[in-house]
């Protein structure tokens, strides 16, 4: 098969659109001819080398989002069939004891994830494991799937089952074009949330406002804290879901109301931040909650959710441009470059 990889970190340009060997599966996966992957930020610090998940080889196929059609199934598999049309949940959470890709599903240890532990969707053929393929709905096309696992997975399970979202209360996002919080400014207000975001332009902000958000800033030059007392009247935000870390930590943390929650799904500027004041957590009963790896389980009815969403516009995929995939190192400088207003994706066959 050819596939988009890497053997060394580095640049975009250490990747290479070349023949690799052909996948093969167990007694209880299914082969996927891969349509379309979609970028995420792993993918570049991966490659980069700033930091690799456990369990992270080369070379490496990156694309842990992904959708496409099943050519192949294992002679246990039942419930998917050849041409099936199907999106793939990366995870290897609560894959079957007789997947081969079974012994990776530690969420606490050495998780296993296509396109990032594990070959993904930069390959044009995919190895997965069969209760991990969801099927992809006639109506909806392969690169709106291909956006969906990570981002709406990750950010759901950071709102909901971490941060314990509720309706009426109000939210604080950065990076109002990045994967997640394109994800979570959608669902956040269809639970009717009240949803303020940042972004580093007003184009960016404009990207959030047309998705539902209750209020937009830029962050570069806007005092952050006082913009989020200024709309709230004083109270600050119930609940901040970061993945942006250092950059925004200060005045993020201030920004939280009485009781607040600050979830953090995320390290983007970098690993280490340090609390500016005890005496305000503890005043305030502020928390700060670590957003781990999503359930498995979850998935089918969060992507029931999505499809449901995009066929009635009430959720966008927010796709900013689609690329051939031997084009993808392109692609990855693009986002790199931070001026993208959506997401990025990558078709194989185009």
């Amino acid at each position: 098969m050819k596939a988009l990889f890497y053997s060394e970190h580095g640049a975009a340009q250490v990747l290479r659109y070349e023949n690799r060997p052909d996948p093969t599966i167990g007694p209880a996966d299914v082969l996927i001819q891969v349509a379309a992957t979609a970028i995420n930020r792993l993918d570049i610090v991966q490659r980069h080398g700033w930091f690799t998940l456990p369990g992270f080889t080369l070379p490496q196929i990156a694309g842990m989002d992904m959708a496409g059609t099943v050519v192949e199934i294992g002679r246990d598999v039942s419930g998917v069939k050849t041409g099936d049309r199907v999106v793939v949940d990366p995870s290897l959470h609560g894959v079957s004891a007789h997947s081969s890709f079974a012994g990776h599903g530690e969420r606490y240890g050495e998780l296993g994830v296509l396109g990032a532990t594990h070959p993904g969707g930069y390959g044009e053929l995919c190895a997965v494991s069969a209760d991990h393929v969801h099927p992809l709905p006639a109506d909806l096309s392969f690169a709106d799937a291909a956006v969906f696992p990570t981002a709406w997975m990750t950010t759901h399970h950071a709102l909901f089952r971490i941060g314990e979202l509720q309706a009426g209360e109000t939210l604080l996002l950065h990076g109002a074009t990045s994967a997640l919080t394109l994800a979570a400014t959608q669902l956040a207000v269809a639970a009717n949330a009240k949803v303020f975001v940042t972004a580093a332009t007003e184009e960016k902000c404009a990207v959030a406002m047309a998705l539902g958000a209750t209020a937009t800033t830029t962050n570069r030059d806007t005092d952050v804290t006082a913009w989020v007392m200024h709309q709230t009247e004083g109270q600050g935000v119930n609940m901040v879901l970061d993945h942006v870390g250092p950059a925004l930590w200060e005045p993020t943390l201030f920004a939280l109301a009485p009781q607040g929650r600050l979830v953090t799904c995320g390290n983007t500027t970098g690993d280490s931040v340090s609390i500016p004041s005890l005496g305000f957590l503890f005043q305030r009963g502020a928390q700060i909650k670590g957003s781990d790896a999503y359930f498995s389980t979850d998935f089918v009815d969060v992507w029931k959710r999505y499809c449901q969403g995009i066929r009635q516009s009430r959720f966008s995929s927010q796709i900013h441009r689609q690329y051939p995939i031997e084009d993808g190192a392109q692609a990855q400088r693009e986002l790199e470059a931070g001026n993208t207003l959506g997401r990025m994706v990558l078709l194989h066959g185009s």
